[in-house]
């Protein structure tokens, strides 16, 4: 199933950006907390910790801040600038868990945003092309109309 090219209303944006936080960021969080207990996520934790992250969904006005520790990632928001910012809008986020675009290909077309520790953004970018998303694989195993 190919997604088509979804960008929302920058009104729509504007009006999501003014909810809390809190939630999205626990969502995401626990997401990838129950991936890693699965070893869904082959993730060294070592390599996360004490770091800062900015997942940046551009259109949906939607910024989730989280950080890491030696065993989890964490739901603690902070100040200032993040460590690394991934940002992209929502259909390209998408994209990239149902495996229609990886990392690269969306960086390199300009539709996604790396920012900060090189380093941390190449291991985190190795870490997207390496996971095996559940659901990617629930969408594909469906019969979608053409």
């Amino acid at each position: 199933m190919v997604l088509p090219e979804i960008i929302l209303p920058q009104w729509l944006g504007k009006l999501v950006g003014k909810l809390p936080a809190k939630p999205p960021r626990v969502i995401l969080v626990t997401a990838l907390n129950a991936m890693l207990a699965k070893e869904l996520l082959p993730a060294d934790m070592s390599l996360f910790a004490g770091r800062k992250f900015e997942i940046d969904v551009l259109d949906a006005g939607v910024k989730i801040r989280f950080g890491a520790n030696e065993e989890k990632f964490i739901a603690d928001a902070f100040e200032g600038a993040p460590d690394l910012r991934l940002a992209a809008n929502g259909v390209d986020f998408m994209r990239m868990i149902m495996r229609e675009e990886d990392p690269d290909t969306l960086f390199f077309k300009r539709k996604l945003q790396i920012e900060g520790d090189t380093e941390l953004g190449l291991i985190t970018k190795n870490l997207l092309d390496s996971v095996d998303w559940p659901l990617s694989r629930w969408f594909l195993n469906r019969d979608m109309p053409q």
